[in-house]
């Protein structure tokens, strides 16, 4: 079978993962599945957590996305970033100032989230096209604080902090600049740009971890549409979500339209899902600590996962790929 462009199916990833179903060591306490994107270790003392992630849909503010999208990982398990791993892969005939650019990004974003560079490996290879970014961050959590995925249980309500696809509005500024400004001029698109600040949601994750919440998931590729269908495969539940519920800026809603392309299915790093029950407790904590956030519907009994809109009961499927990588075919780079 020829896969596509983007993540794998996770239909084929769910039988691949089946390979490391048997656990080896007793240190290590939780197994790769769909909608975990955190792996935990007790060593002893507080539990260690570990996530990576590559950067390969961004040629602008690679090295602060990256920082940024592996923390927001341990913070959707409630884990407070320690230390960060780099491989840098860049194509051949790359310029030093570009090397350096990622590199002065990287030290900005990691002093932003209080986590040390360690390590990593820099390279140039005939193998990439365009330069690859990949990061793993290494963060603790005390025992009993560790939040999952799949801990989402019937009733609880469904939070989402900040906006919907505020990354791919960043990302979508930056690969389509002149077609914005001319269509909404250049103030509009330097403002678009300057979302990129409110990428982090360490903030809120610590926050709603220390709180007490049943599951957490950050919200990256497939968008928030996509994050649902991750919370509802990994729980075992299904849930209820009303569009006109779910936050959208204005020049995010914009830009889509002007680009035809969902919004809801777009990369969306820099808002989370929560569920807890009685979420209006925990919605008090992040208003008082100037958090967006929203409740946008609850966890049901059920197996299917449904966004309302109107009148209009939707069922969300399995993923597809995400509306980034249309965006990417018009501008003629997949």
């Amino acid at each position: 079978m020829k896969l596509n462009i983007g993540k794998v199916p996770n239909d084929i990833l769910e039988k691949l993962l089946k390979m490391y179903d048997s656990p080896k060591r007793a240190e290590v306490i939780s197994r790769p599945n769909i909608g975990e994107d955190c792996a935990a270790l007790d060593l002893g003392g507080d539990l260690c957590v570990v996530t990576t992630d590559p950067i390969t849909g961004s040629d602008d503010e690679t090295g602060f996305l990256g920082v940024n999208i592996a923390c927001n990982d341990l913070a959707s398990a409630g884990a407070e970033p320690l230390g960060l791993m780099v491989t840098i892969l860049a194509p051949v005939g790359t310029d030093t100032g570009e090397l350096e650019k990622v590199m002065k990004q990287l030290k900005e974003a990691s002093e932003m989230v209080n986590a040390d560079i360690i390590g990593g490996h820099t390279e140039i290879t005939d193998a990439v096209n365009r330069m690859i970014l990949s990061v793993t961050a290494i963060g603790k959590v005390k025992k009993g604080k560790l939040v999952t995925t799949e801990g989402a249980k019937p009733g609880d309500d469904i939070i989402l902090t900040n906006y919907a696809a505020t990354e791919g509005t960043v990302i979508l500024s930056y690969f389509f600049e002149d077609e914005l400004k001319r269509e909404f001029g250049n103030d509009f698109v330097e403002e678009s740009k300057k979302l990129l600040s409110n990428i982090s949601v360490v903030k809120e994750g610590l926050l709603a971890a220390d709180y007490g919440v049943s599951s957490m998931h950050d919200v990256t590729e497939g968008g928030v549409l996509g994050a649902l269908w991750e919370v509802g495969s990994a729980s075992g539940y299904g849930l209820e979500v009303h569009k006109e519920k779910i936050p959208v800026l204005e020049h995010t809603r914009k830009i889509c339209k002007f680009l035809s392309i969902d919004p809801l299915k777009l990369i969306s790093s820099g808002c989370m899902l929560i569920t807890v029950p009685n979420g209006s407790g925990l919605l008090k904590l992040f208003h008082e600590n100037n958090i967006k956030a929203s409740i946008i519907g609850q966890i049901t009994s059920g197996k299917e996962c449904i966004i309302k809109d109107g009148d209009k009961h939707i069922k969300i499927d399995v993923p597809e790929p995400d509306e980034l990588y249309k965006a990417r075919s018009m501008k003629g780079l997949v």
